[in-house]
């Protein structure tokens, strides 16, 4: 009985295996964040969104740093249209890694925090993206609610090189009046 038992799962458990992708390498994040020059407005272009940002339109995500160090977050936006209801959630960051200040915990639920990378940042901190090592969810954002379409571009193919399949971003639309 045992052997035939071994003999059904067999199968089954050699198409699981199957079934698992090879690991990725760490994702990359960038070498040193001036976290006070981070704080402020910025303007979702694009994301591969979690469940609560399905729709989102002019998503902003605002941060701010607390005298012990975390960061105040504020992340809003319009649901479903520029003129749906307006979401508001606030997660407090934790800065993991305090000699680059580019990993964090972003913590919606205590315990938890979630993995938040700041895997690229150009020099004027005018754009920026956030990833994570699962690959699983991505914000592109800038100062503005606009950037040049070869920005963009650069953008998806920095993150197509991080291992993201870029087909999963979606643009964020804003307006502003």
């Amino acid at each position: 009985m045992k052997k035939l038992f071994s003999f059904l799962c067999l199968p089954m458990v050699l198409s699981l295996g199957a079934c698992q992708s090879v690991p990725l390498t760490p994702i990359k994040a960038v070498l040193h964040v001036d976290l006070k020059r981070f704080m402020g407005d910025w303007y979702v272009i694009a994301s591969i969104p979690t469940f609560i940002e399905q729709g989102a339109h002019n998503a902003v995500e605002t941060y701010r740093l607390n005298e012990d160090g975390t960061i105040a977050t504020t992340f809003t936006f319009r649901q479903g249209s520029f003129d749906g209801e307006e979401k508001r959630y606030q997660p407090t960051g934790y800065v993991f890694d305090t000699e680059s200040n580019a990993v964090w915990g972003m913590q919606f639920i205590w315990p938890i925090k979630a993995d938040y990378r700041i895997v690229y940042l150009d020099p004027n901190y005018t754009q920026t993206i956030i990833g994570r090592d699962k690959r699983d969810y991505v914000w592109i954002m800038a100062r503005t609610p606009a950037i040049p379409e070869t920005d963009y571009t650069r953008l998806l193919a920095l993150l197509g090189e991080q291992g993201y399949d870029v087909s999963k971003i979606q643009l964020v639309p804003h307006r502003w009046n």
